[in-house]
């Protein structure tokens, strides 16, 4: 009955969804079972690959699991949250009320608990995109940032007429991200872009000068898509 209901559907209509799930076979039977459901649907390893995609074309759903090796998929729903308009599904094997509950307020829509029957996830998404779809009709098309280094590369601006001045960490670092945009920068070239020895250099320092940096950027109304690649480096998106 879904299945016929679904391939009724425009194709135009069809949501773009993006699972992320580092269990392999998981993954690529919710994958194959979404499709065969008439979705269109592109499965993911980890928050590197989603975020490449991601950059190159948006998905309206992203289903993840939590319990990702390397970046979480709590890490993720916080940052696709801070910044889109995005239908977010969590997947999680433990069904514990601290992880759906962690799952809320890191902005999933909907919570469930592996094993998933793929028609039930398949009737979740087609309703998610629904409401999404309805939220964004609701609502004025919202302005995309455009993000850019300004007077010198001493300060960031975000095109919609938000302007944060940075200290000269942050500029290196920025400076650095930008010029790999779409790319994971590894954090060995961070710390050589500040200046800094690589060997005698503390990582968590690097750490500490982006979480600040995030946080003025929040505190200045902007939402910063600087995205952490768990044991690698960062990401920001073209």
């Amino acid at each position: 009955m879904f299945e016929e209901e679904v391939e009724q559907n425009d194709v135009a209509a069809t949501p773009l969804v993006y699972l992320v799930d580092d269990d392999e076979d998981f993954r690529d039977e919710m994958v194959a079972g979404l499709s065969r459901l008439g979705l269109n649907v592109h499965g993911f390893h980890n928050a590197d690959a989603l975020y490449r995609a991601y950059a190159v074309k948006p998905a309206e759903i992203v289903i993840l699991d939590i319990g990702l090796k390397g970046e979480d998929g709590l890490s993720i729903a916080a940052h696709l949250r801070s910044s889109q308009s995005v239908g977010i599904i969590m997947a999680t094997g433990q069904g514990a009320i601290e992880d759906r509950v962690a799952s809320f307020r890191k902005g999933a829509d909907v919570c469930l608990v592996k094993p998933i029957d793929v028609r039930e996830l398949a009737a979740t998404v087609v309703t998610l995109s629904n409401r999404v779809k309805g939220n964004l009709t609701s609502q004025p098309p919202p302005h995309a940032p455009q993000w850019a280094l300004v007077e010198g590369g001493w300060a960031l601006t975000d095109g919609l007429g938000h302007r944060l001045r940075l200290t000269a960490s942050e500029r290196r670092i920025l400076e650095r991200l930008f010029r790999e945009r779409g790319n994971t920068v590894e954090r060995s070239a961070l710390v050589e872009a500040m200046g800094a020895n690589i060997y005698d250099f503390d990582y968590g320092n690097l750490d500490t000068i982006v979480s600040r940096l995030r946080q003025r950027a929040k505190k200045a109304d902007m939402h910063l898509p600087l995205h952490a690649i768990r044991s690698r480096g960062f990401f920001f998106p073209d």
